[in-house]
């Protein structure tokens, strides 16, 4: 049923399922007490509350647009996408070091891996929905040709270094609450979150080049600008620095545009045995940490 829905929906107009959107994300800060507490404190922890309407307009918009992404014929998905300095990428994958692709939350980054893949074929790390009456539908719009999905397990770890050391591409989402003894704490806009080390992990081990990348979602449904951007600069030899860089990179990401990033995401909780900052026990590099 779900299914037939969003095949439903992806037939309408990119202009009218974000105008839907809109609404949809007006109605749902208006109606849901707990999100709306937490879009507002994230957003002014992070000193980006003037952007809050617009916020919560960008928050509907990426639902909305969801069908359209996942179930529009290919073609018809990938002629709203504009690369800007693809080149960057391009030459991380060319001279043969890998290349980590890592964005945050913020705009639409499900189109990331599809614009990818028409250029060369990409692995992207996967958790499926806890919901299982999503995860057909999810796992079938994800993969597409020469797209593949590691697993978010040890299995899926190997799959991403294997390619890395092969010289191909893969992409993470860092700012996404790894499960307990897989992060460390780390700063992410003045507060401690906890951040996985698999990004650093990974680096350190292949010697790849970072790509730090996202797509604007541009206004009245026109479409997507996916960007990319080297990291320069020494990662950390620790798993706590690596995790402090990180999330750095992903902060001034943001900056460029607060509005599109998903801030009722709950970046801040404690995974179930993870002790917190401060706690008795707490430990910046927990045990299992390594690869």
């Amino acid at each position: 049923m779900l299914l037939l829905l969003f095949r439903a929906l992806s037939k309408l107009p990119l202009p009218v399922l974000h105008a839907t959107g809109a609404l949809l994300g007006r109605a749902a800060y208006a109606l849901s007490p707990g999100y709306r507490r937490r879009l507002n404190e994230n957003i002014a922890r992070a000193g980006h509350a003037s952007h809050r309407a617009a916020a919560i307009r960008e928050a509907g918009k990426s639902v909305m647009e969801l069908p359209f992404l996942w179930c529009a014929p290919p073609e018809q998905v990938l002629a709203k996408v504009t690369m800007e300095n693809w080149e960057v990428a391009r030459a991380s994958i060319d001279s043969g070091r890998g290349a980590l692709f890592l964005t945050p939350h913020l705009g639409c980054f499900e189109i990331i891996p599809q614009a990818v893949s028409t250029y060369v074929p990409v692995i992207v790390m996967y958790r499926p929905p806890r919901k299982k009456a999503l995860r057909p539908l999810v796992e079938q719009a994800r993969a597409r040709a020469r797209l593949a999905l590691a697993p978010a397990s040890m299995s899926g770890v190997r799959m991403l270094l294997r390619s890395l050391r092969a010289g191909g591409p893969v992409g993470l989402l860092p700012d996404q609450v790894p499960q307990q003894g897989e992060g460390v704490w780390a700063p992410f806009f003045g507060k401690d979150a906890y951040t996985m080390t698999l990004p650093g992990r990974l680096q350190q081990m292949t010697g790849c080049d970072v790509i730090i990348t996202w797509a604007e979602r541009l206004p009245h449904g026109r479409g997507y600008l996916v960007r990319f951007f080297r990291h320069e600069g020494p990662f950390g030899a620790t798993p706590a620095e690596q995790a402090a860089t990180i999330n750095a990179a992903m902060e001034g990401l943001i900056a460029q545009c607060p509005a599109q990033y998903f801030w009722s995401y709950n970046r801040y909780k404690s995974p179930a045995g993870a002790s917190v900052p401060g706690s008795d026990g707490d430990d910046k590099a927990p045990p299992g940490d390594a690869a």
